[in-house]
């Protein structure tokens, strides 16, 4: 007996092949996405797409199946019905295509760090082989293939004299972080989100079909595209602005963390006041004892304090000096650089770890949101999470952009970030902490957006949700869109936009 996986708002749910579908709609109602049968349970037949795609097409089991699929958070293994190492457009179209004949949805593996549905029974499309960068130095732009990271962009740029708006970790997906908004930790507050300065589109839509979108050629998908993260399509490359900034004045400062609330308290005043060419955030960070920290952070307790300022050491070193003066560091590395060291300012994870992760806003830091962070996180508490970030976002942030785009998160002063490091066994017990970080800072929280990067599995899963995630007005109209574009919800293992 076949075994049938009904998709339920991005759920896998197993059932018997006797089990009849419209009895099960019927019961579940609009939630249900899909019902279709797994590749194993259904002896699906790859070999017609194997023929139309020069990259691996691997089912479970498969050599190479389990490396093709792997995530980037080792906590959010992915299990496709089966997996395809696109190597370029063409790949893509058939993939697609071919989910389109045999009723399944499709997921993108890019750069992996955010998983948000495991792919039960679908196609996932692995672009990691698509990784062309191209840099036309006169026009300051760079064409960026979907498979392609921050690390290769900055690495291309910076032999033209030239920067993109990357992300802080070089290891994150360039396509899926621009789809999302993109919040440069250096061009941010100066210039806005990454989505605001994109040229052209070049995606894959549910059909199948390949569209060279531009705002003039189809404003509408340009705008949904640019904010609706993974809804619309498979975006196979994107042009992008490039800057002329080789070097800024930054990094970080650990301080231990029993003076936490001294420095915070200096910095809840001095990051409002910076220009809008510096921006700042800080980590409440439990380190591990590891080998890969340097002595005094092993296995401590710290606050780390991040700082960029696009201009001379001079100024920079003013700016910030409030933030040295107001207690005693364990380590200083804030400092002059070049444009290539900018993964030096929130020194993510450069390997994938196990970790479970959640993310708020808050719409001050005042003092009162410092008290209940050092009753939250301060060093009598016995708070698990290895880190919870706050980031100043305002500036241009704020600012629409001359191209309009479907960015949820503009006007949010802050957005708060937290995760805790451990496998299924720690599961309840971070997931706790997270959930209760949520509950405890949501009196600050702005309701009605969120920065969709930022989003877990773990949140934004109901429709509803979603919608409060974008705000009403704008998830409407991208529910609009994707009635339009994606009338089936192929593209739905995701923070899923329902088509209208």
């Amino acid at each position: 007996m076949a075994v049938i996986t009904l998709d339920f708002n991005g759920y896998p749910i197993s059932l018997a092949s006797g089990v009849r579908k419209n009895a099960v709609r019927k019961r579940l109602g609009n939630g249900v996405n899909a019902v279709t049968e797994t590749a194993a349970a259904s002896g699906l037949d790859v070999a017609e797409l194997r023929g139309a795609v020069a990259g691996p097409v691997l089912l479970p089991g498969d050599d190479g199946f389990a490396a093709e699929t792997a995530p980037f958070n080792l906590n959010n293994p992915l299990s496709p019905a089966v997996a395809v190492g696109v190597t370029g457009a063409a790949d893509v179209r058939a993939a697609v295509r071919f989910a389109a004949r045999h009723g399944l949805p499709v997921a993108v593996r890019g750069g992996g760090h955010q998983v948000v549905r495991e792919a039960h029974g679908a196609v996932l499309i692995n672009t990691a082989r698509m990784d062309g960068v191209r840099i036309d130095a006169a026009n300051r732009t760079a064409r960026i293939e979907a498979g392609v990271r921050w690390g290769a962009v900055v690495a291309e740029a910076a032999q033209h004299g030239l920067a993109p708006m990357n992300g802080s970790a070089p290891t994150v997906g360039a396509v899926g972080y621009i789809l999302g908004g993109g919040q440069s930790p250096i061009f941010g507050r100066s210039l806005g989100y990454a989505a605001d300065h994109v040229r052209r589109i070049e995606v894959v839509t549910a059909d199948g079909e390949g569209h060279d979108v531009t705002a003039t050629s189809e404003p509408d998908l340009f705008w949904a595209l640019l904010g609706g993260k993974g809804n619309f399509g498979v975006v196979t490359a994107i042009e992008v602005e490039l800057f002329a900034v080789t070097e800024f004045y930054g990094g970080g400062v650990y301080f231990p963390g029993a003076s936490m609330k001294d420095v915070l308290r200096i910095w809840s005043t001095w990051a409002p006041t910076l220009p809008e060419q510096a921006t700042t955030s800080f980590a409440v960070q439990r380190l591990p004892a590891l080998d890969a920290f340097p002595e005094p952070l092993r296995g401590a307790f710290v606050l780390h304090v991040r700082f960029a300022y696009l201009g001379g050491a001079e100024e920079g070193e003013r700016l910030f000096a409030p933030i040295r003066a107001a207690a005693t560091p364990i380590i200083d590395d804030v400092r002059m650089r070049p444009y290539t060291e900018n993964a030096m300012i929130h020194l993510d994870p450069p390997e994938p770890v196990p970790y479970f992760d959640r993310t708020t806003t808050l719409r001050e830091f005042s003092p009162g949101v410092l008290d209940t962070l050092w009753d939250f996180a301060g060093p009598d508490t016995n708070n698990p999470l290895l880190s919870i970030e706050v980031r100043l976002l305002g500036g241009a942030f704020d600012q629409e952009p001359a191209v309009p785009n479907s960015v949820a998160s503009r006007g949010v002063p802050y957005v708060m970030f937290a995760f805790g490091v451990g496998g299924s066994g720690q599961a309840d017990l971070l997931r706790g902490w997270l959930e209760r970080m949520v509950q405890t800072f949501a009196p600050w929280a702005v309701d009605d957006r969120r920065m969709v990067n930022f989003l877990s599995k773990d949140e934004a899963v109901t429709p509803e949700q979603v919608r409060r995630a974008y705000g009403a007005e704008r998830y409407d109209r991208l529910a609009a869109i994707k009635g339009r574009v994606d009338p089936g919800n192929m593209f739905r293992l995701n923070h899923n936009i329902q088509p209208l």
